[in-house]
């Protein structure tokens, strides 16, 4: 039986790998940190068959630990302070726990046992103010938050401990990846669940920042499967991971208010641009300064062929079917919340 490590594990990502590989009849250990509540809603209905176990990216010493008396075969860092906007408010830490913390973990393996399979999660957020379009694995980086530079860090001391030690260590540059797990701070979330409790009575209005930033995104169980598949080959190597398509924050609106049963109109241009019901013509839509980047990442779009023709991976789940999978799941939570379920 293979046994894999997965830090994160009570994350959006970490909770489908561990179904992945638990399916796979891998024996799963998940890194948790120490605390005096527990969040485990993710992982809730697989809890009796992964082993939760103590550790920290900025304790060196817990993750020697770990790797040590788990003796796992591979490992998954999806660990990090990854909301972007935070990196902003707490640069210090998110370069401490998605940098620092990816050498950390390196180093564990190296001290324990080099020849453990390591996975890095990095991010599309590395390539920021692009270079080119589409972004591939040879595009230069050039990251416009604190947390797009840590992952920057973290997917070149992977490359580094690879070079260096020969450890089998490899990044995948995940796009933008989302599912009905997704954290409501994150704006696929935050646009679905506003479109399920406006259209349950629940919320008058959505309002968010750039209406035109676009992104590829994806759906997370497609992209831990890619995960795992890279980790199975005989050499390592880094693979951007995405769908090729791109679609702005307006589209991800239009589609999550469509699924709703609401249909939206737009009227105005630039911070006066405001999104309004067909049928009633009340305001739905808004926008706030607030939720603008201080240094936006306006067009983040994927070329994954060299995944697709090296390892055969393709994304199953299109935006249109991820963006209702997550507005249903929306409805079917803020009915129960309602007291309708």
């Amino acid at each position: 039986m293979k046994k894999a490590l997965v830090t994160g594990i009570t994350g959006q990502d970490g909770s489908y790998l561990a179904e992945l590989l638990l399916e796979k009849g891998y024996k799963v250990y998940g890194m948790v940190r120490r605390s005096s509540t527990e969040h485990f809603e993710r992982i809730q209905h697989i809890k009796d068959d992964v082993e939760l176990r103590e550790g920290d990216l900025l304790d060196q010493l817990s993750l020697i630990n770990l790797i040590g008396e788990s003796k796992v075969d591979e490992v998954y860092n999806l660990a990090a302070m990854s909301f972007v906007p935070t990196s902003w408010t707490k640069p210090l830490l998110t370069g401490e726990f998605t940098g620092l913390g990816v050498t950390r973990m390196l180093e564990a393996i190296r001290y324990v046992n080099p020849k453990i399979k390591f996975y890095q999660a990095s991010s599309s957020e590395m390539f920021g103010k692009v270079l080119e379009t589409p972004q591939d694995e040879n595009t230069p980086f050039h990251p416009r938050s604190p947390y797009g530079v840590a992952k920057v860090y973290g997917h070149f001391i992977t490359i580094n401990y690879r070079e260096s030690f020969g450890i089998y260590a490899c990044s995948g540059i995940l796009f933008n990846h989302e599912s009905p797990r997704r954290g409501y701070e994150f704006v696929t979330r935050k646009v679905t669940n506003a479109a399920a409790r406006i259209k349950l009575g629940m919320q008058d209005m959505l309002k968010v920042g750039n209406l035109n930033a676009k992104r590829d995104w994806g759906y997370a169980g497609d992209y831990v499967r890619m995960m795992w598949m890279m980790l199975q080959q005989d050499k390592p190597e880094d693979y951007v991971i995405g769908t090729g398509r791109t679609h702005s924050v307006r589209d991800l609106i239009q589609n999550a208010f469509n699924c709703a049963g609401i249909k939206l109109r737009w009227e105005g241009e630039g911070m006066d641009e405001k999104g309004y019901d067909s049928g009633t013509g009340r305001q739905l839509v808004g926008l706030d300064p607030k939720f603008y980047r201080p240094a936006e990442v306006d067009l983040l779009i994927a070329d994954p062929s060299n995944a697709m023709k090296k390892l055969g991976w393709v994304p199953e789940v299109s935006f249109e079917q991820l963006v209702e999978m997550m507005v249903k799941s929306d409805l079917e939570i803020n009915r129960k919340l309602k007291g309708e379920g």
